[in-house]
């Protein structure tokens, strides 16, 4: 299943053309993203937040997080599309308060909030909430399973949006998977309707507690990942 696929409702569309309307006026106050041409941001934001929906669909049913949203890519639209209750997690205060206007004004704030703050401390506020979580172009898988492992409940899934050079990204994610409470579950490759931009979704499913002590300081698992 690829993107293509996947189709808003008339009033599911209204709302992800308004989340990029909103992106677009935030982003003259705050840097929320480079890509602010609409045509552009309907295929590398937009349709690019909604190629992991499949995935994310298949993860157990409770909470969503979204690490490292900046202007709520992929969160919203995933949130949109789902309806899960959703979590917007960002280190910069001037995002997350950027997305709080555009919650509102999207009437969405019955089901998705903003965090602000490390994604380690999170993990100390609240350990194993989420079913699932949604990282696109953060950081490396390795450091990524160990962001997130913490996070997730038993079973719960980490939805990776990553560029398709990704195999030795990947080789070195599934040696450590193990260790971070993970198995590896599946890579899926498509190719955006620009016809250019390549995007690998890859999932890793939490099956027991990490083997090692987490979180670790914070920055550490960019770093020096396991």
């Amino acid at each position: 299943m690829n993107t293509n696929t996947v189709t808003p409702s008339i009033e599911q569309r209204k709302l992800l053309d308004l989340h990029l309307q909103l992106v677009i006026k935030e982003n003259k106050i705050t840097n929320l993203t480079r890509i602010i041409d609409w045509d552009s941001a309907q295929i590398l934001h937009i349709e690019d937040s909604l190629v992991g929906l499949p995935e994310i669909i298949s993860a157990p049913s409770g909470k969503y997080l979204d690490m490292g949203t900046g202007a709520g890519f992929p969160g919203i639209p995933i949130a949109i599309m789902t309806k899960r209750e959703t979590v917007l997690a960002d280190s910069v205060g001037k995002k997350t308060k950027a997305l709080d206007r555009i919650i509102d004004t999207l009437d969405i704030a019955s089901h998705v909030s903003t965090y602000n703050g490390r994604i380690e401390e999170l993990s100390l506020i609240s350990p194993e909430s989420f079913s699932v979580i949604s990282a696109r172009a953060l950081s490396s898988l390795a450091s990524l399973l160990e962001l997130s492992s913490p996070l997730l409940q038993k079973n719960g899934y980490l939805v990776c949006y990553k560029s398709q050079d990704v195999d030795d990204e990947l080789k070195h994610a599934k040696s450590v998977a193990d260790k971070l409470g993970f198995e590896y579950r599946s890579r899926r490759d498509t190719l955006l309707s620009d016809g250019v931009t390549e995007r690998s979704i890859i999932v890793f499913k939490k099956i027991h507690e990490p083997l090692v002590t987490l979180p670790r300081r914070v920055g550490i698992a960019q770093k020096k990942p396991y």
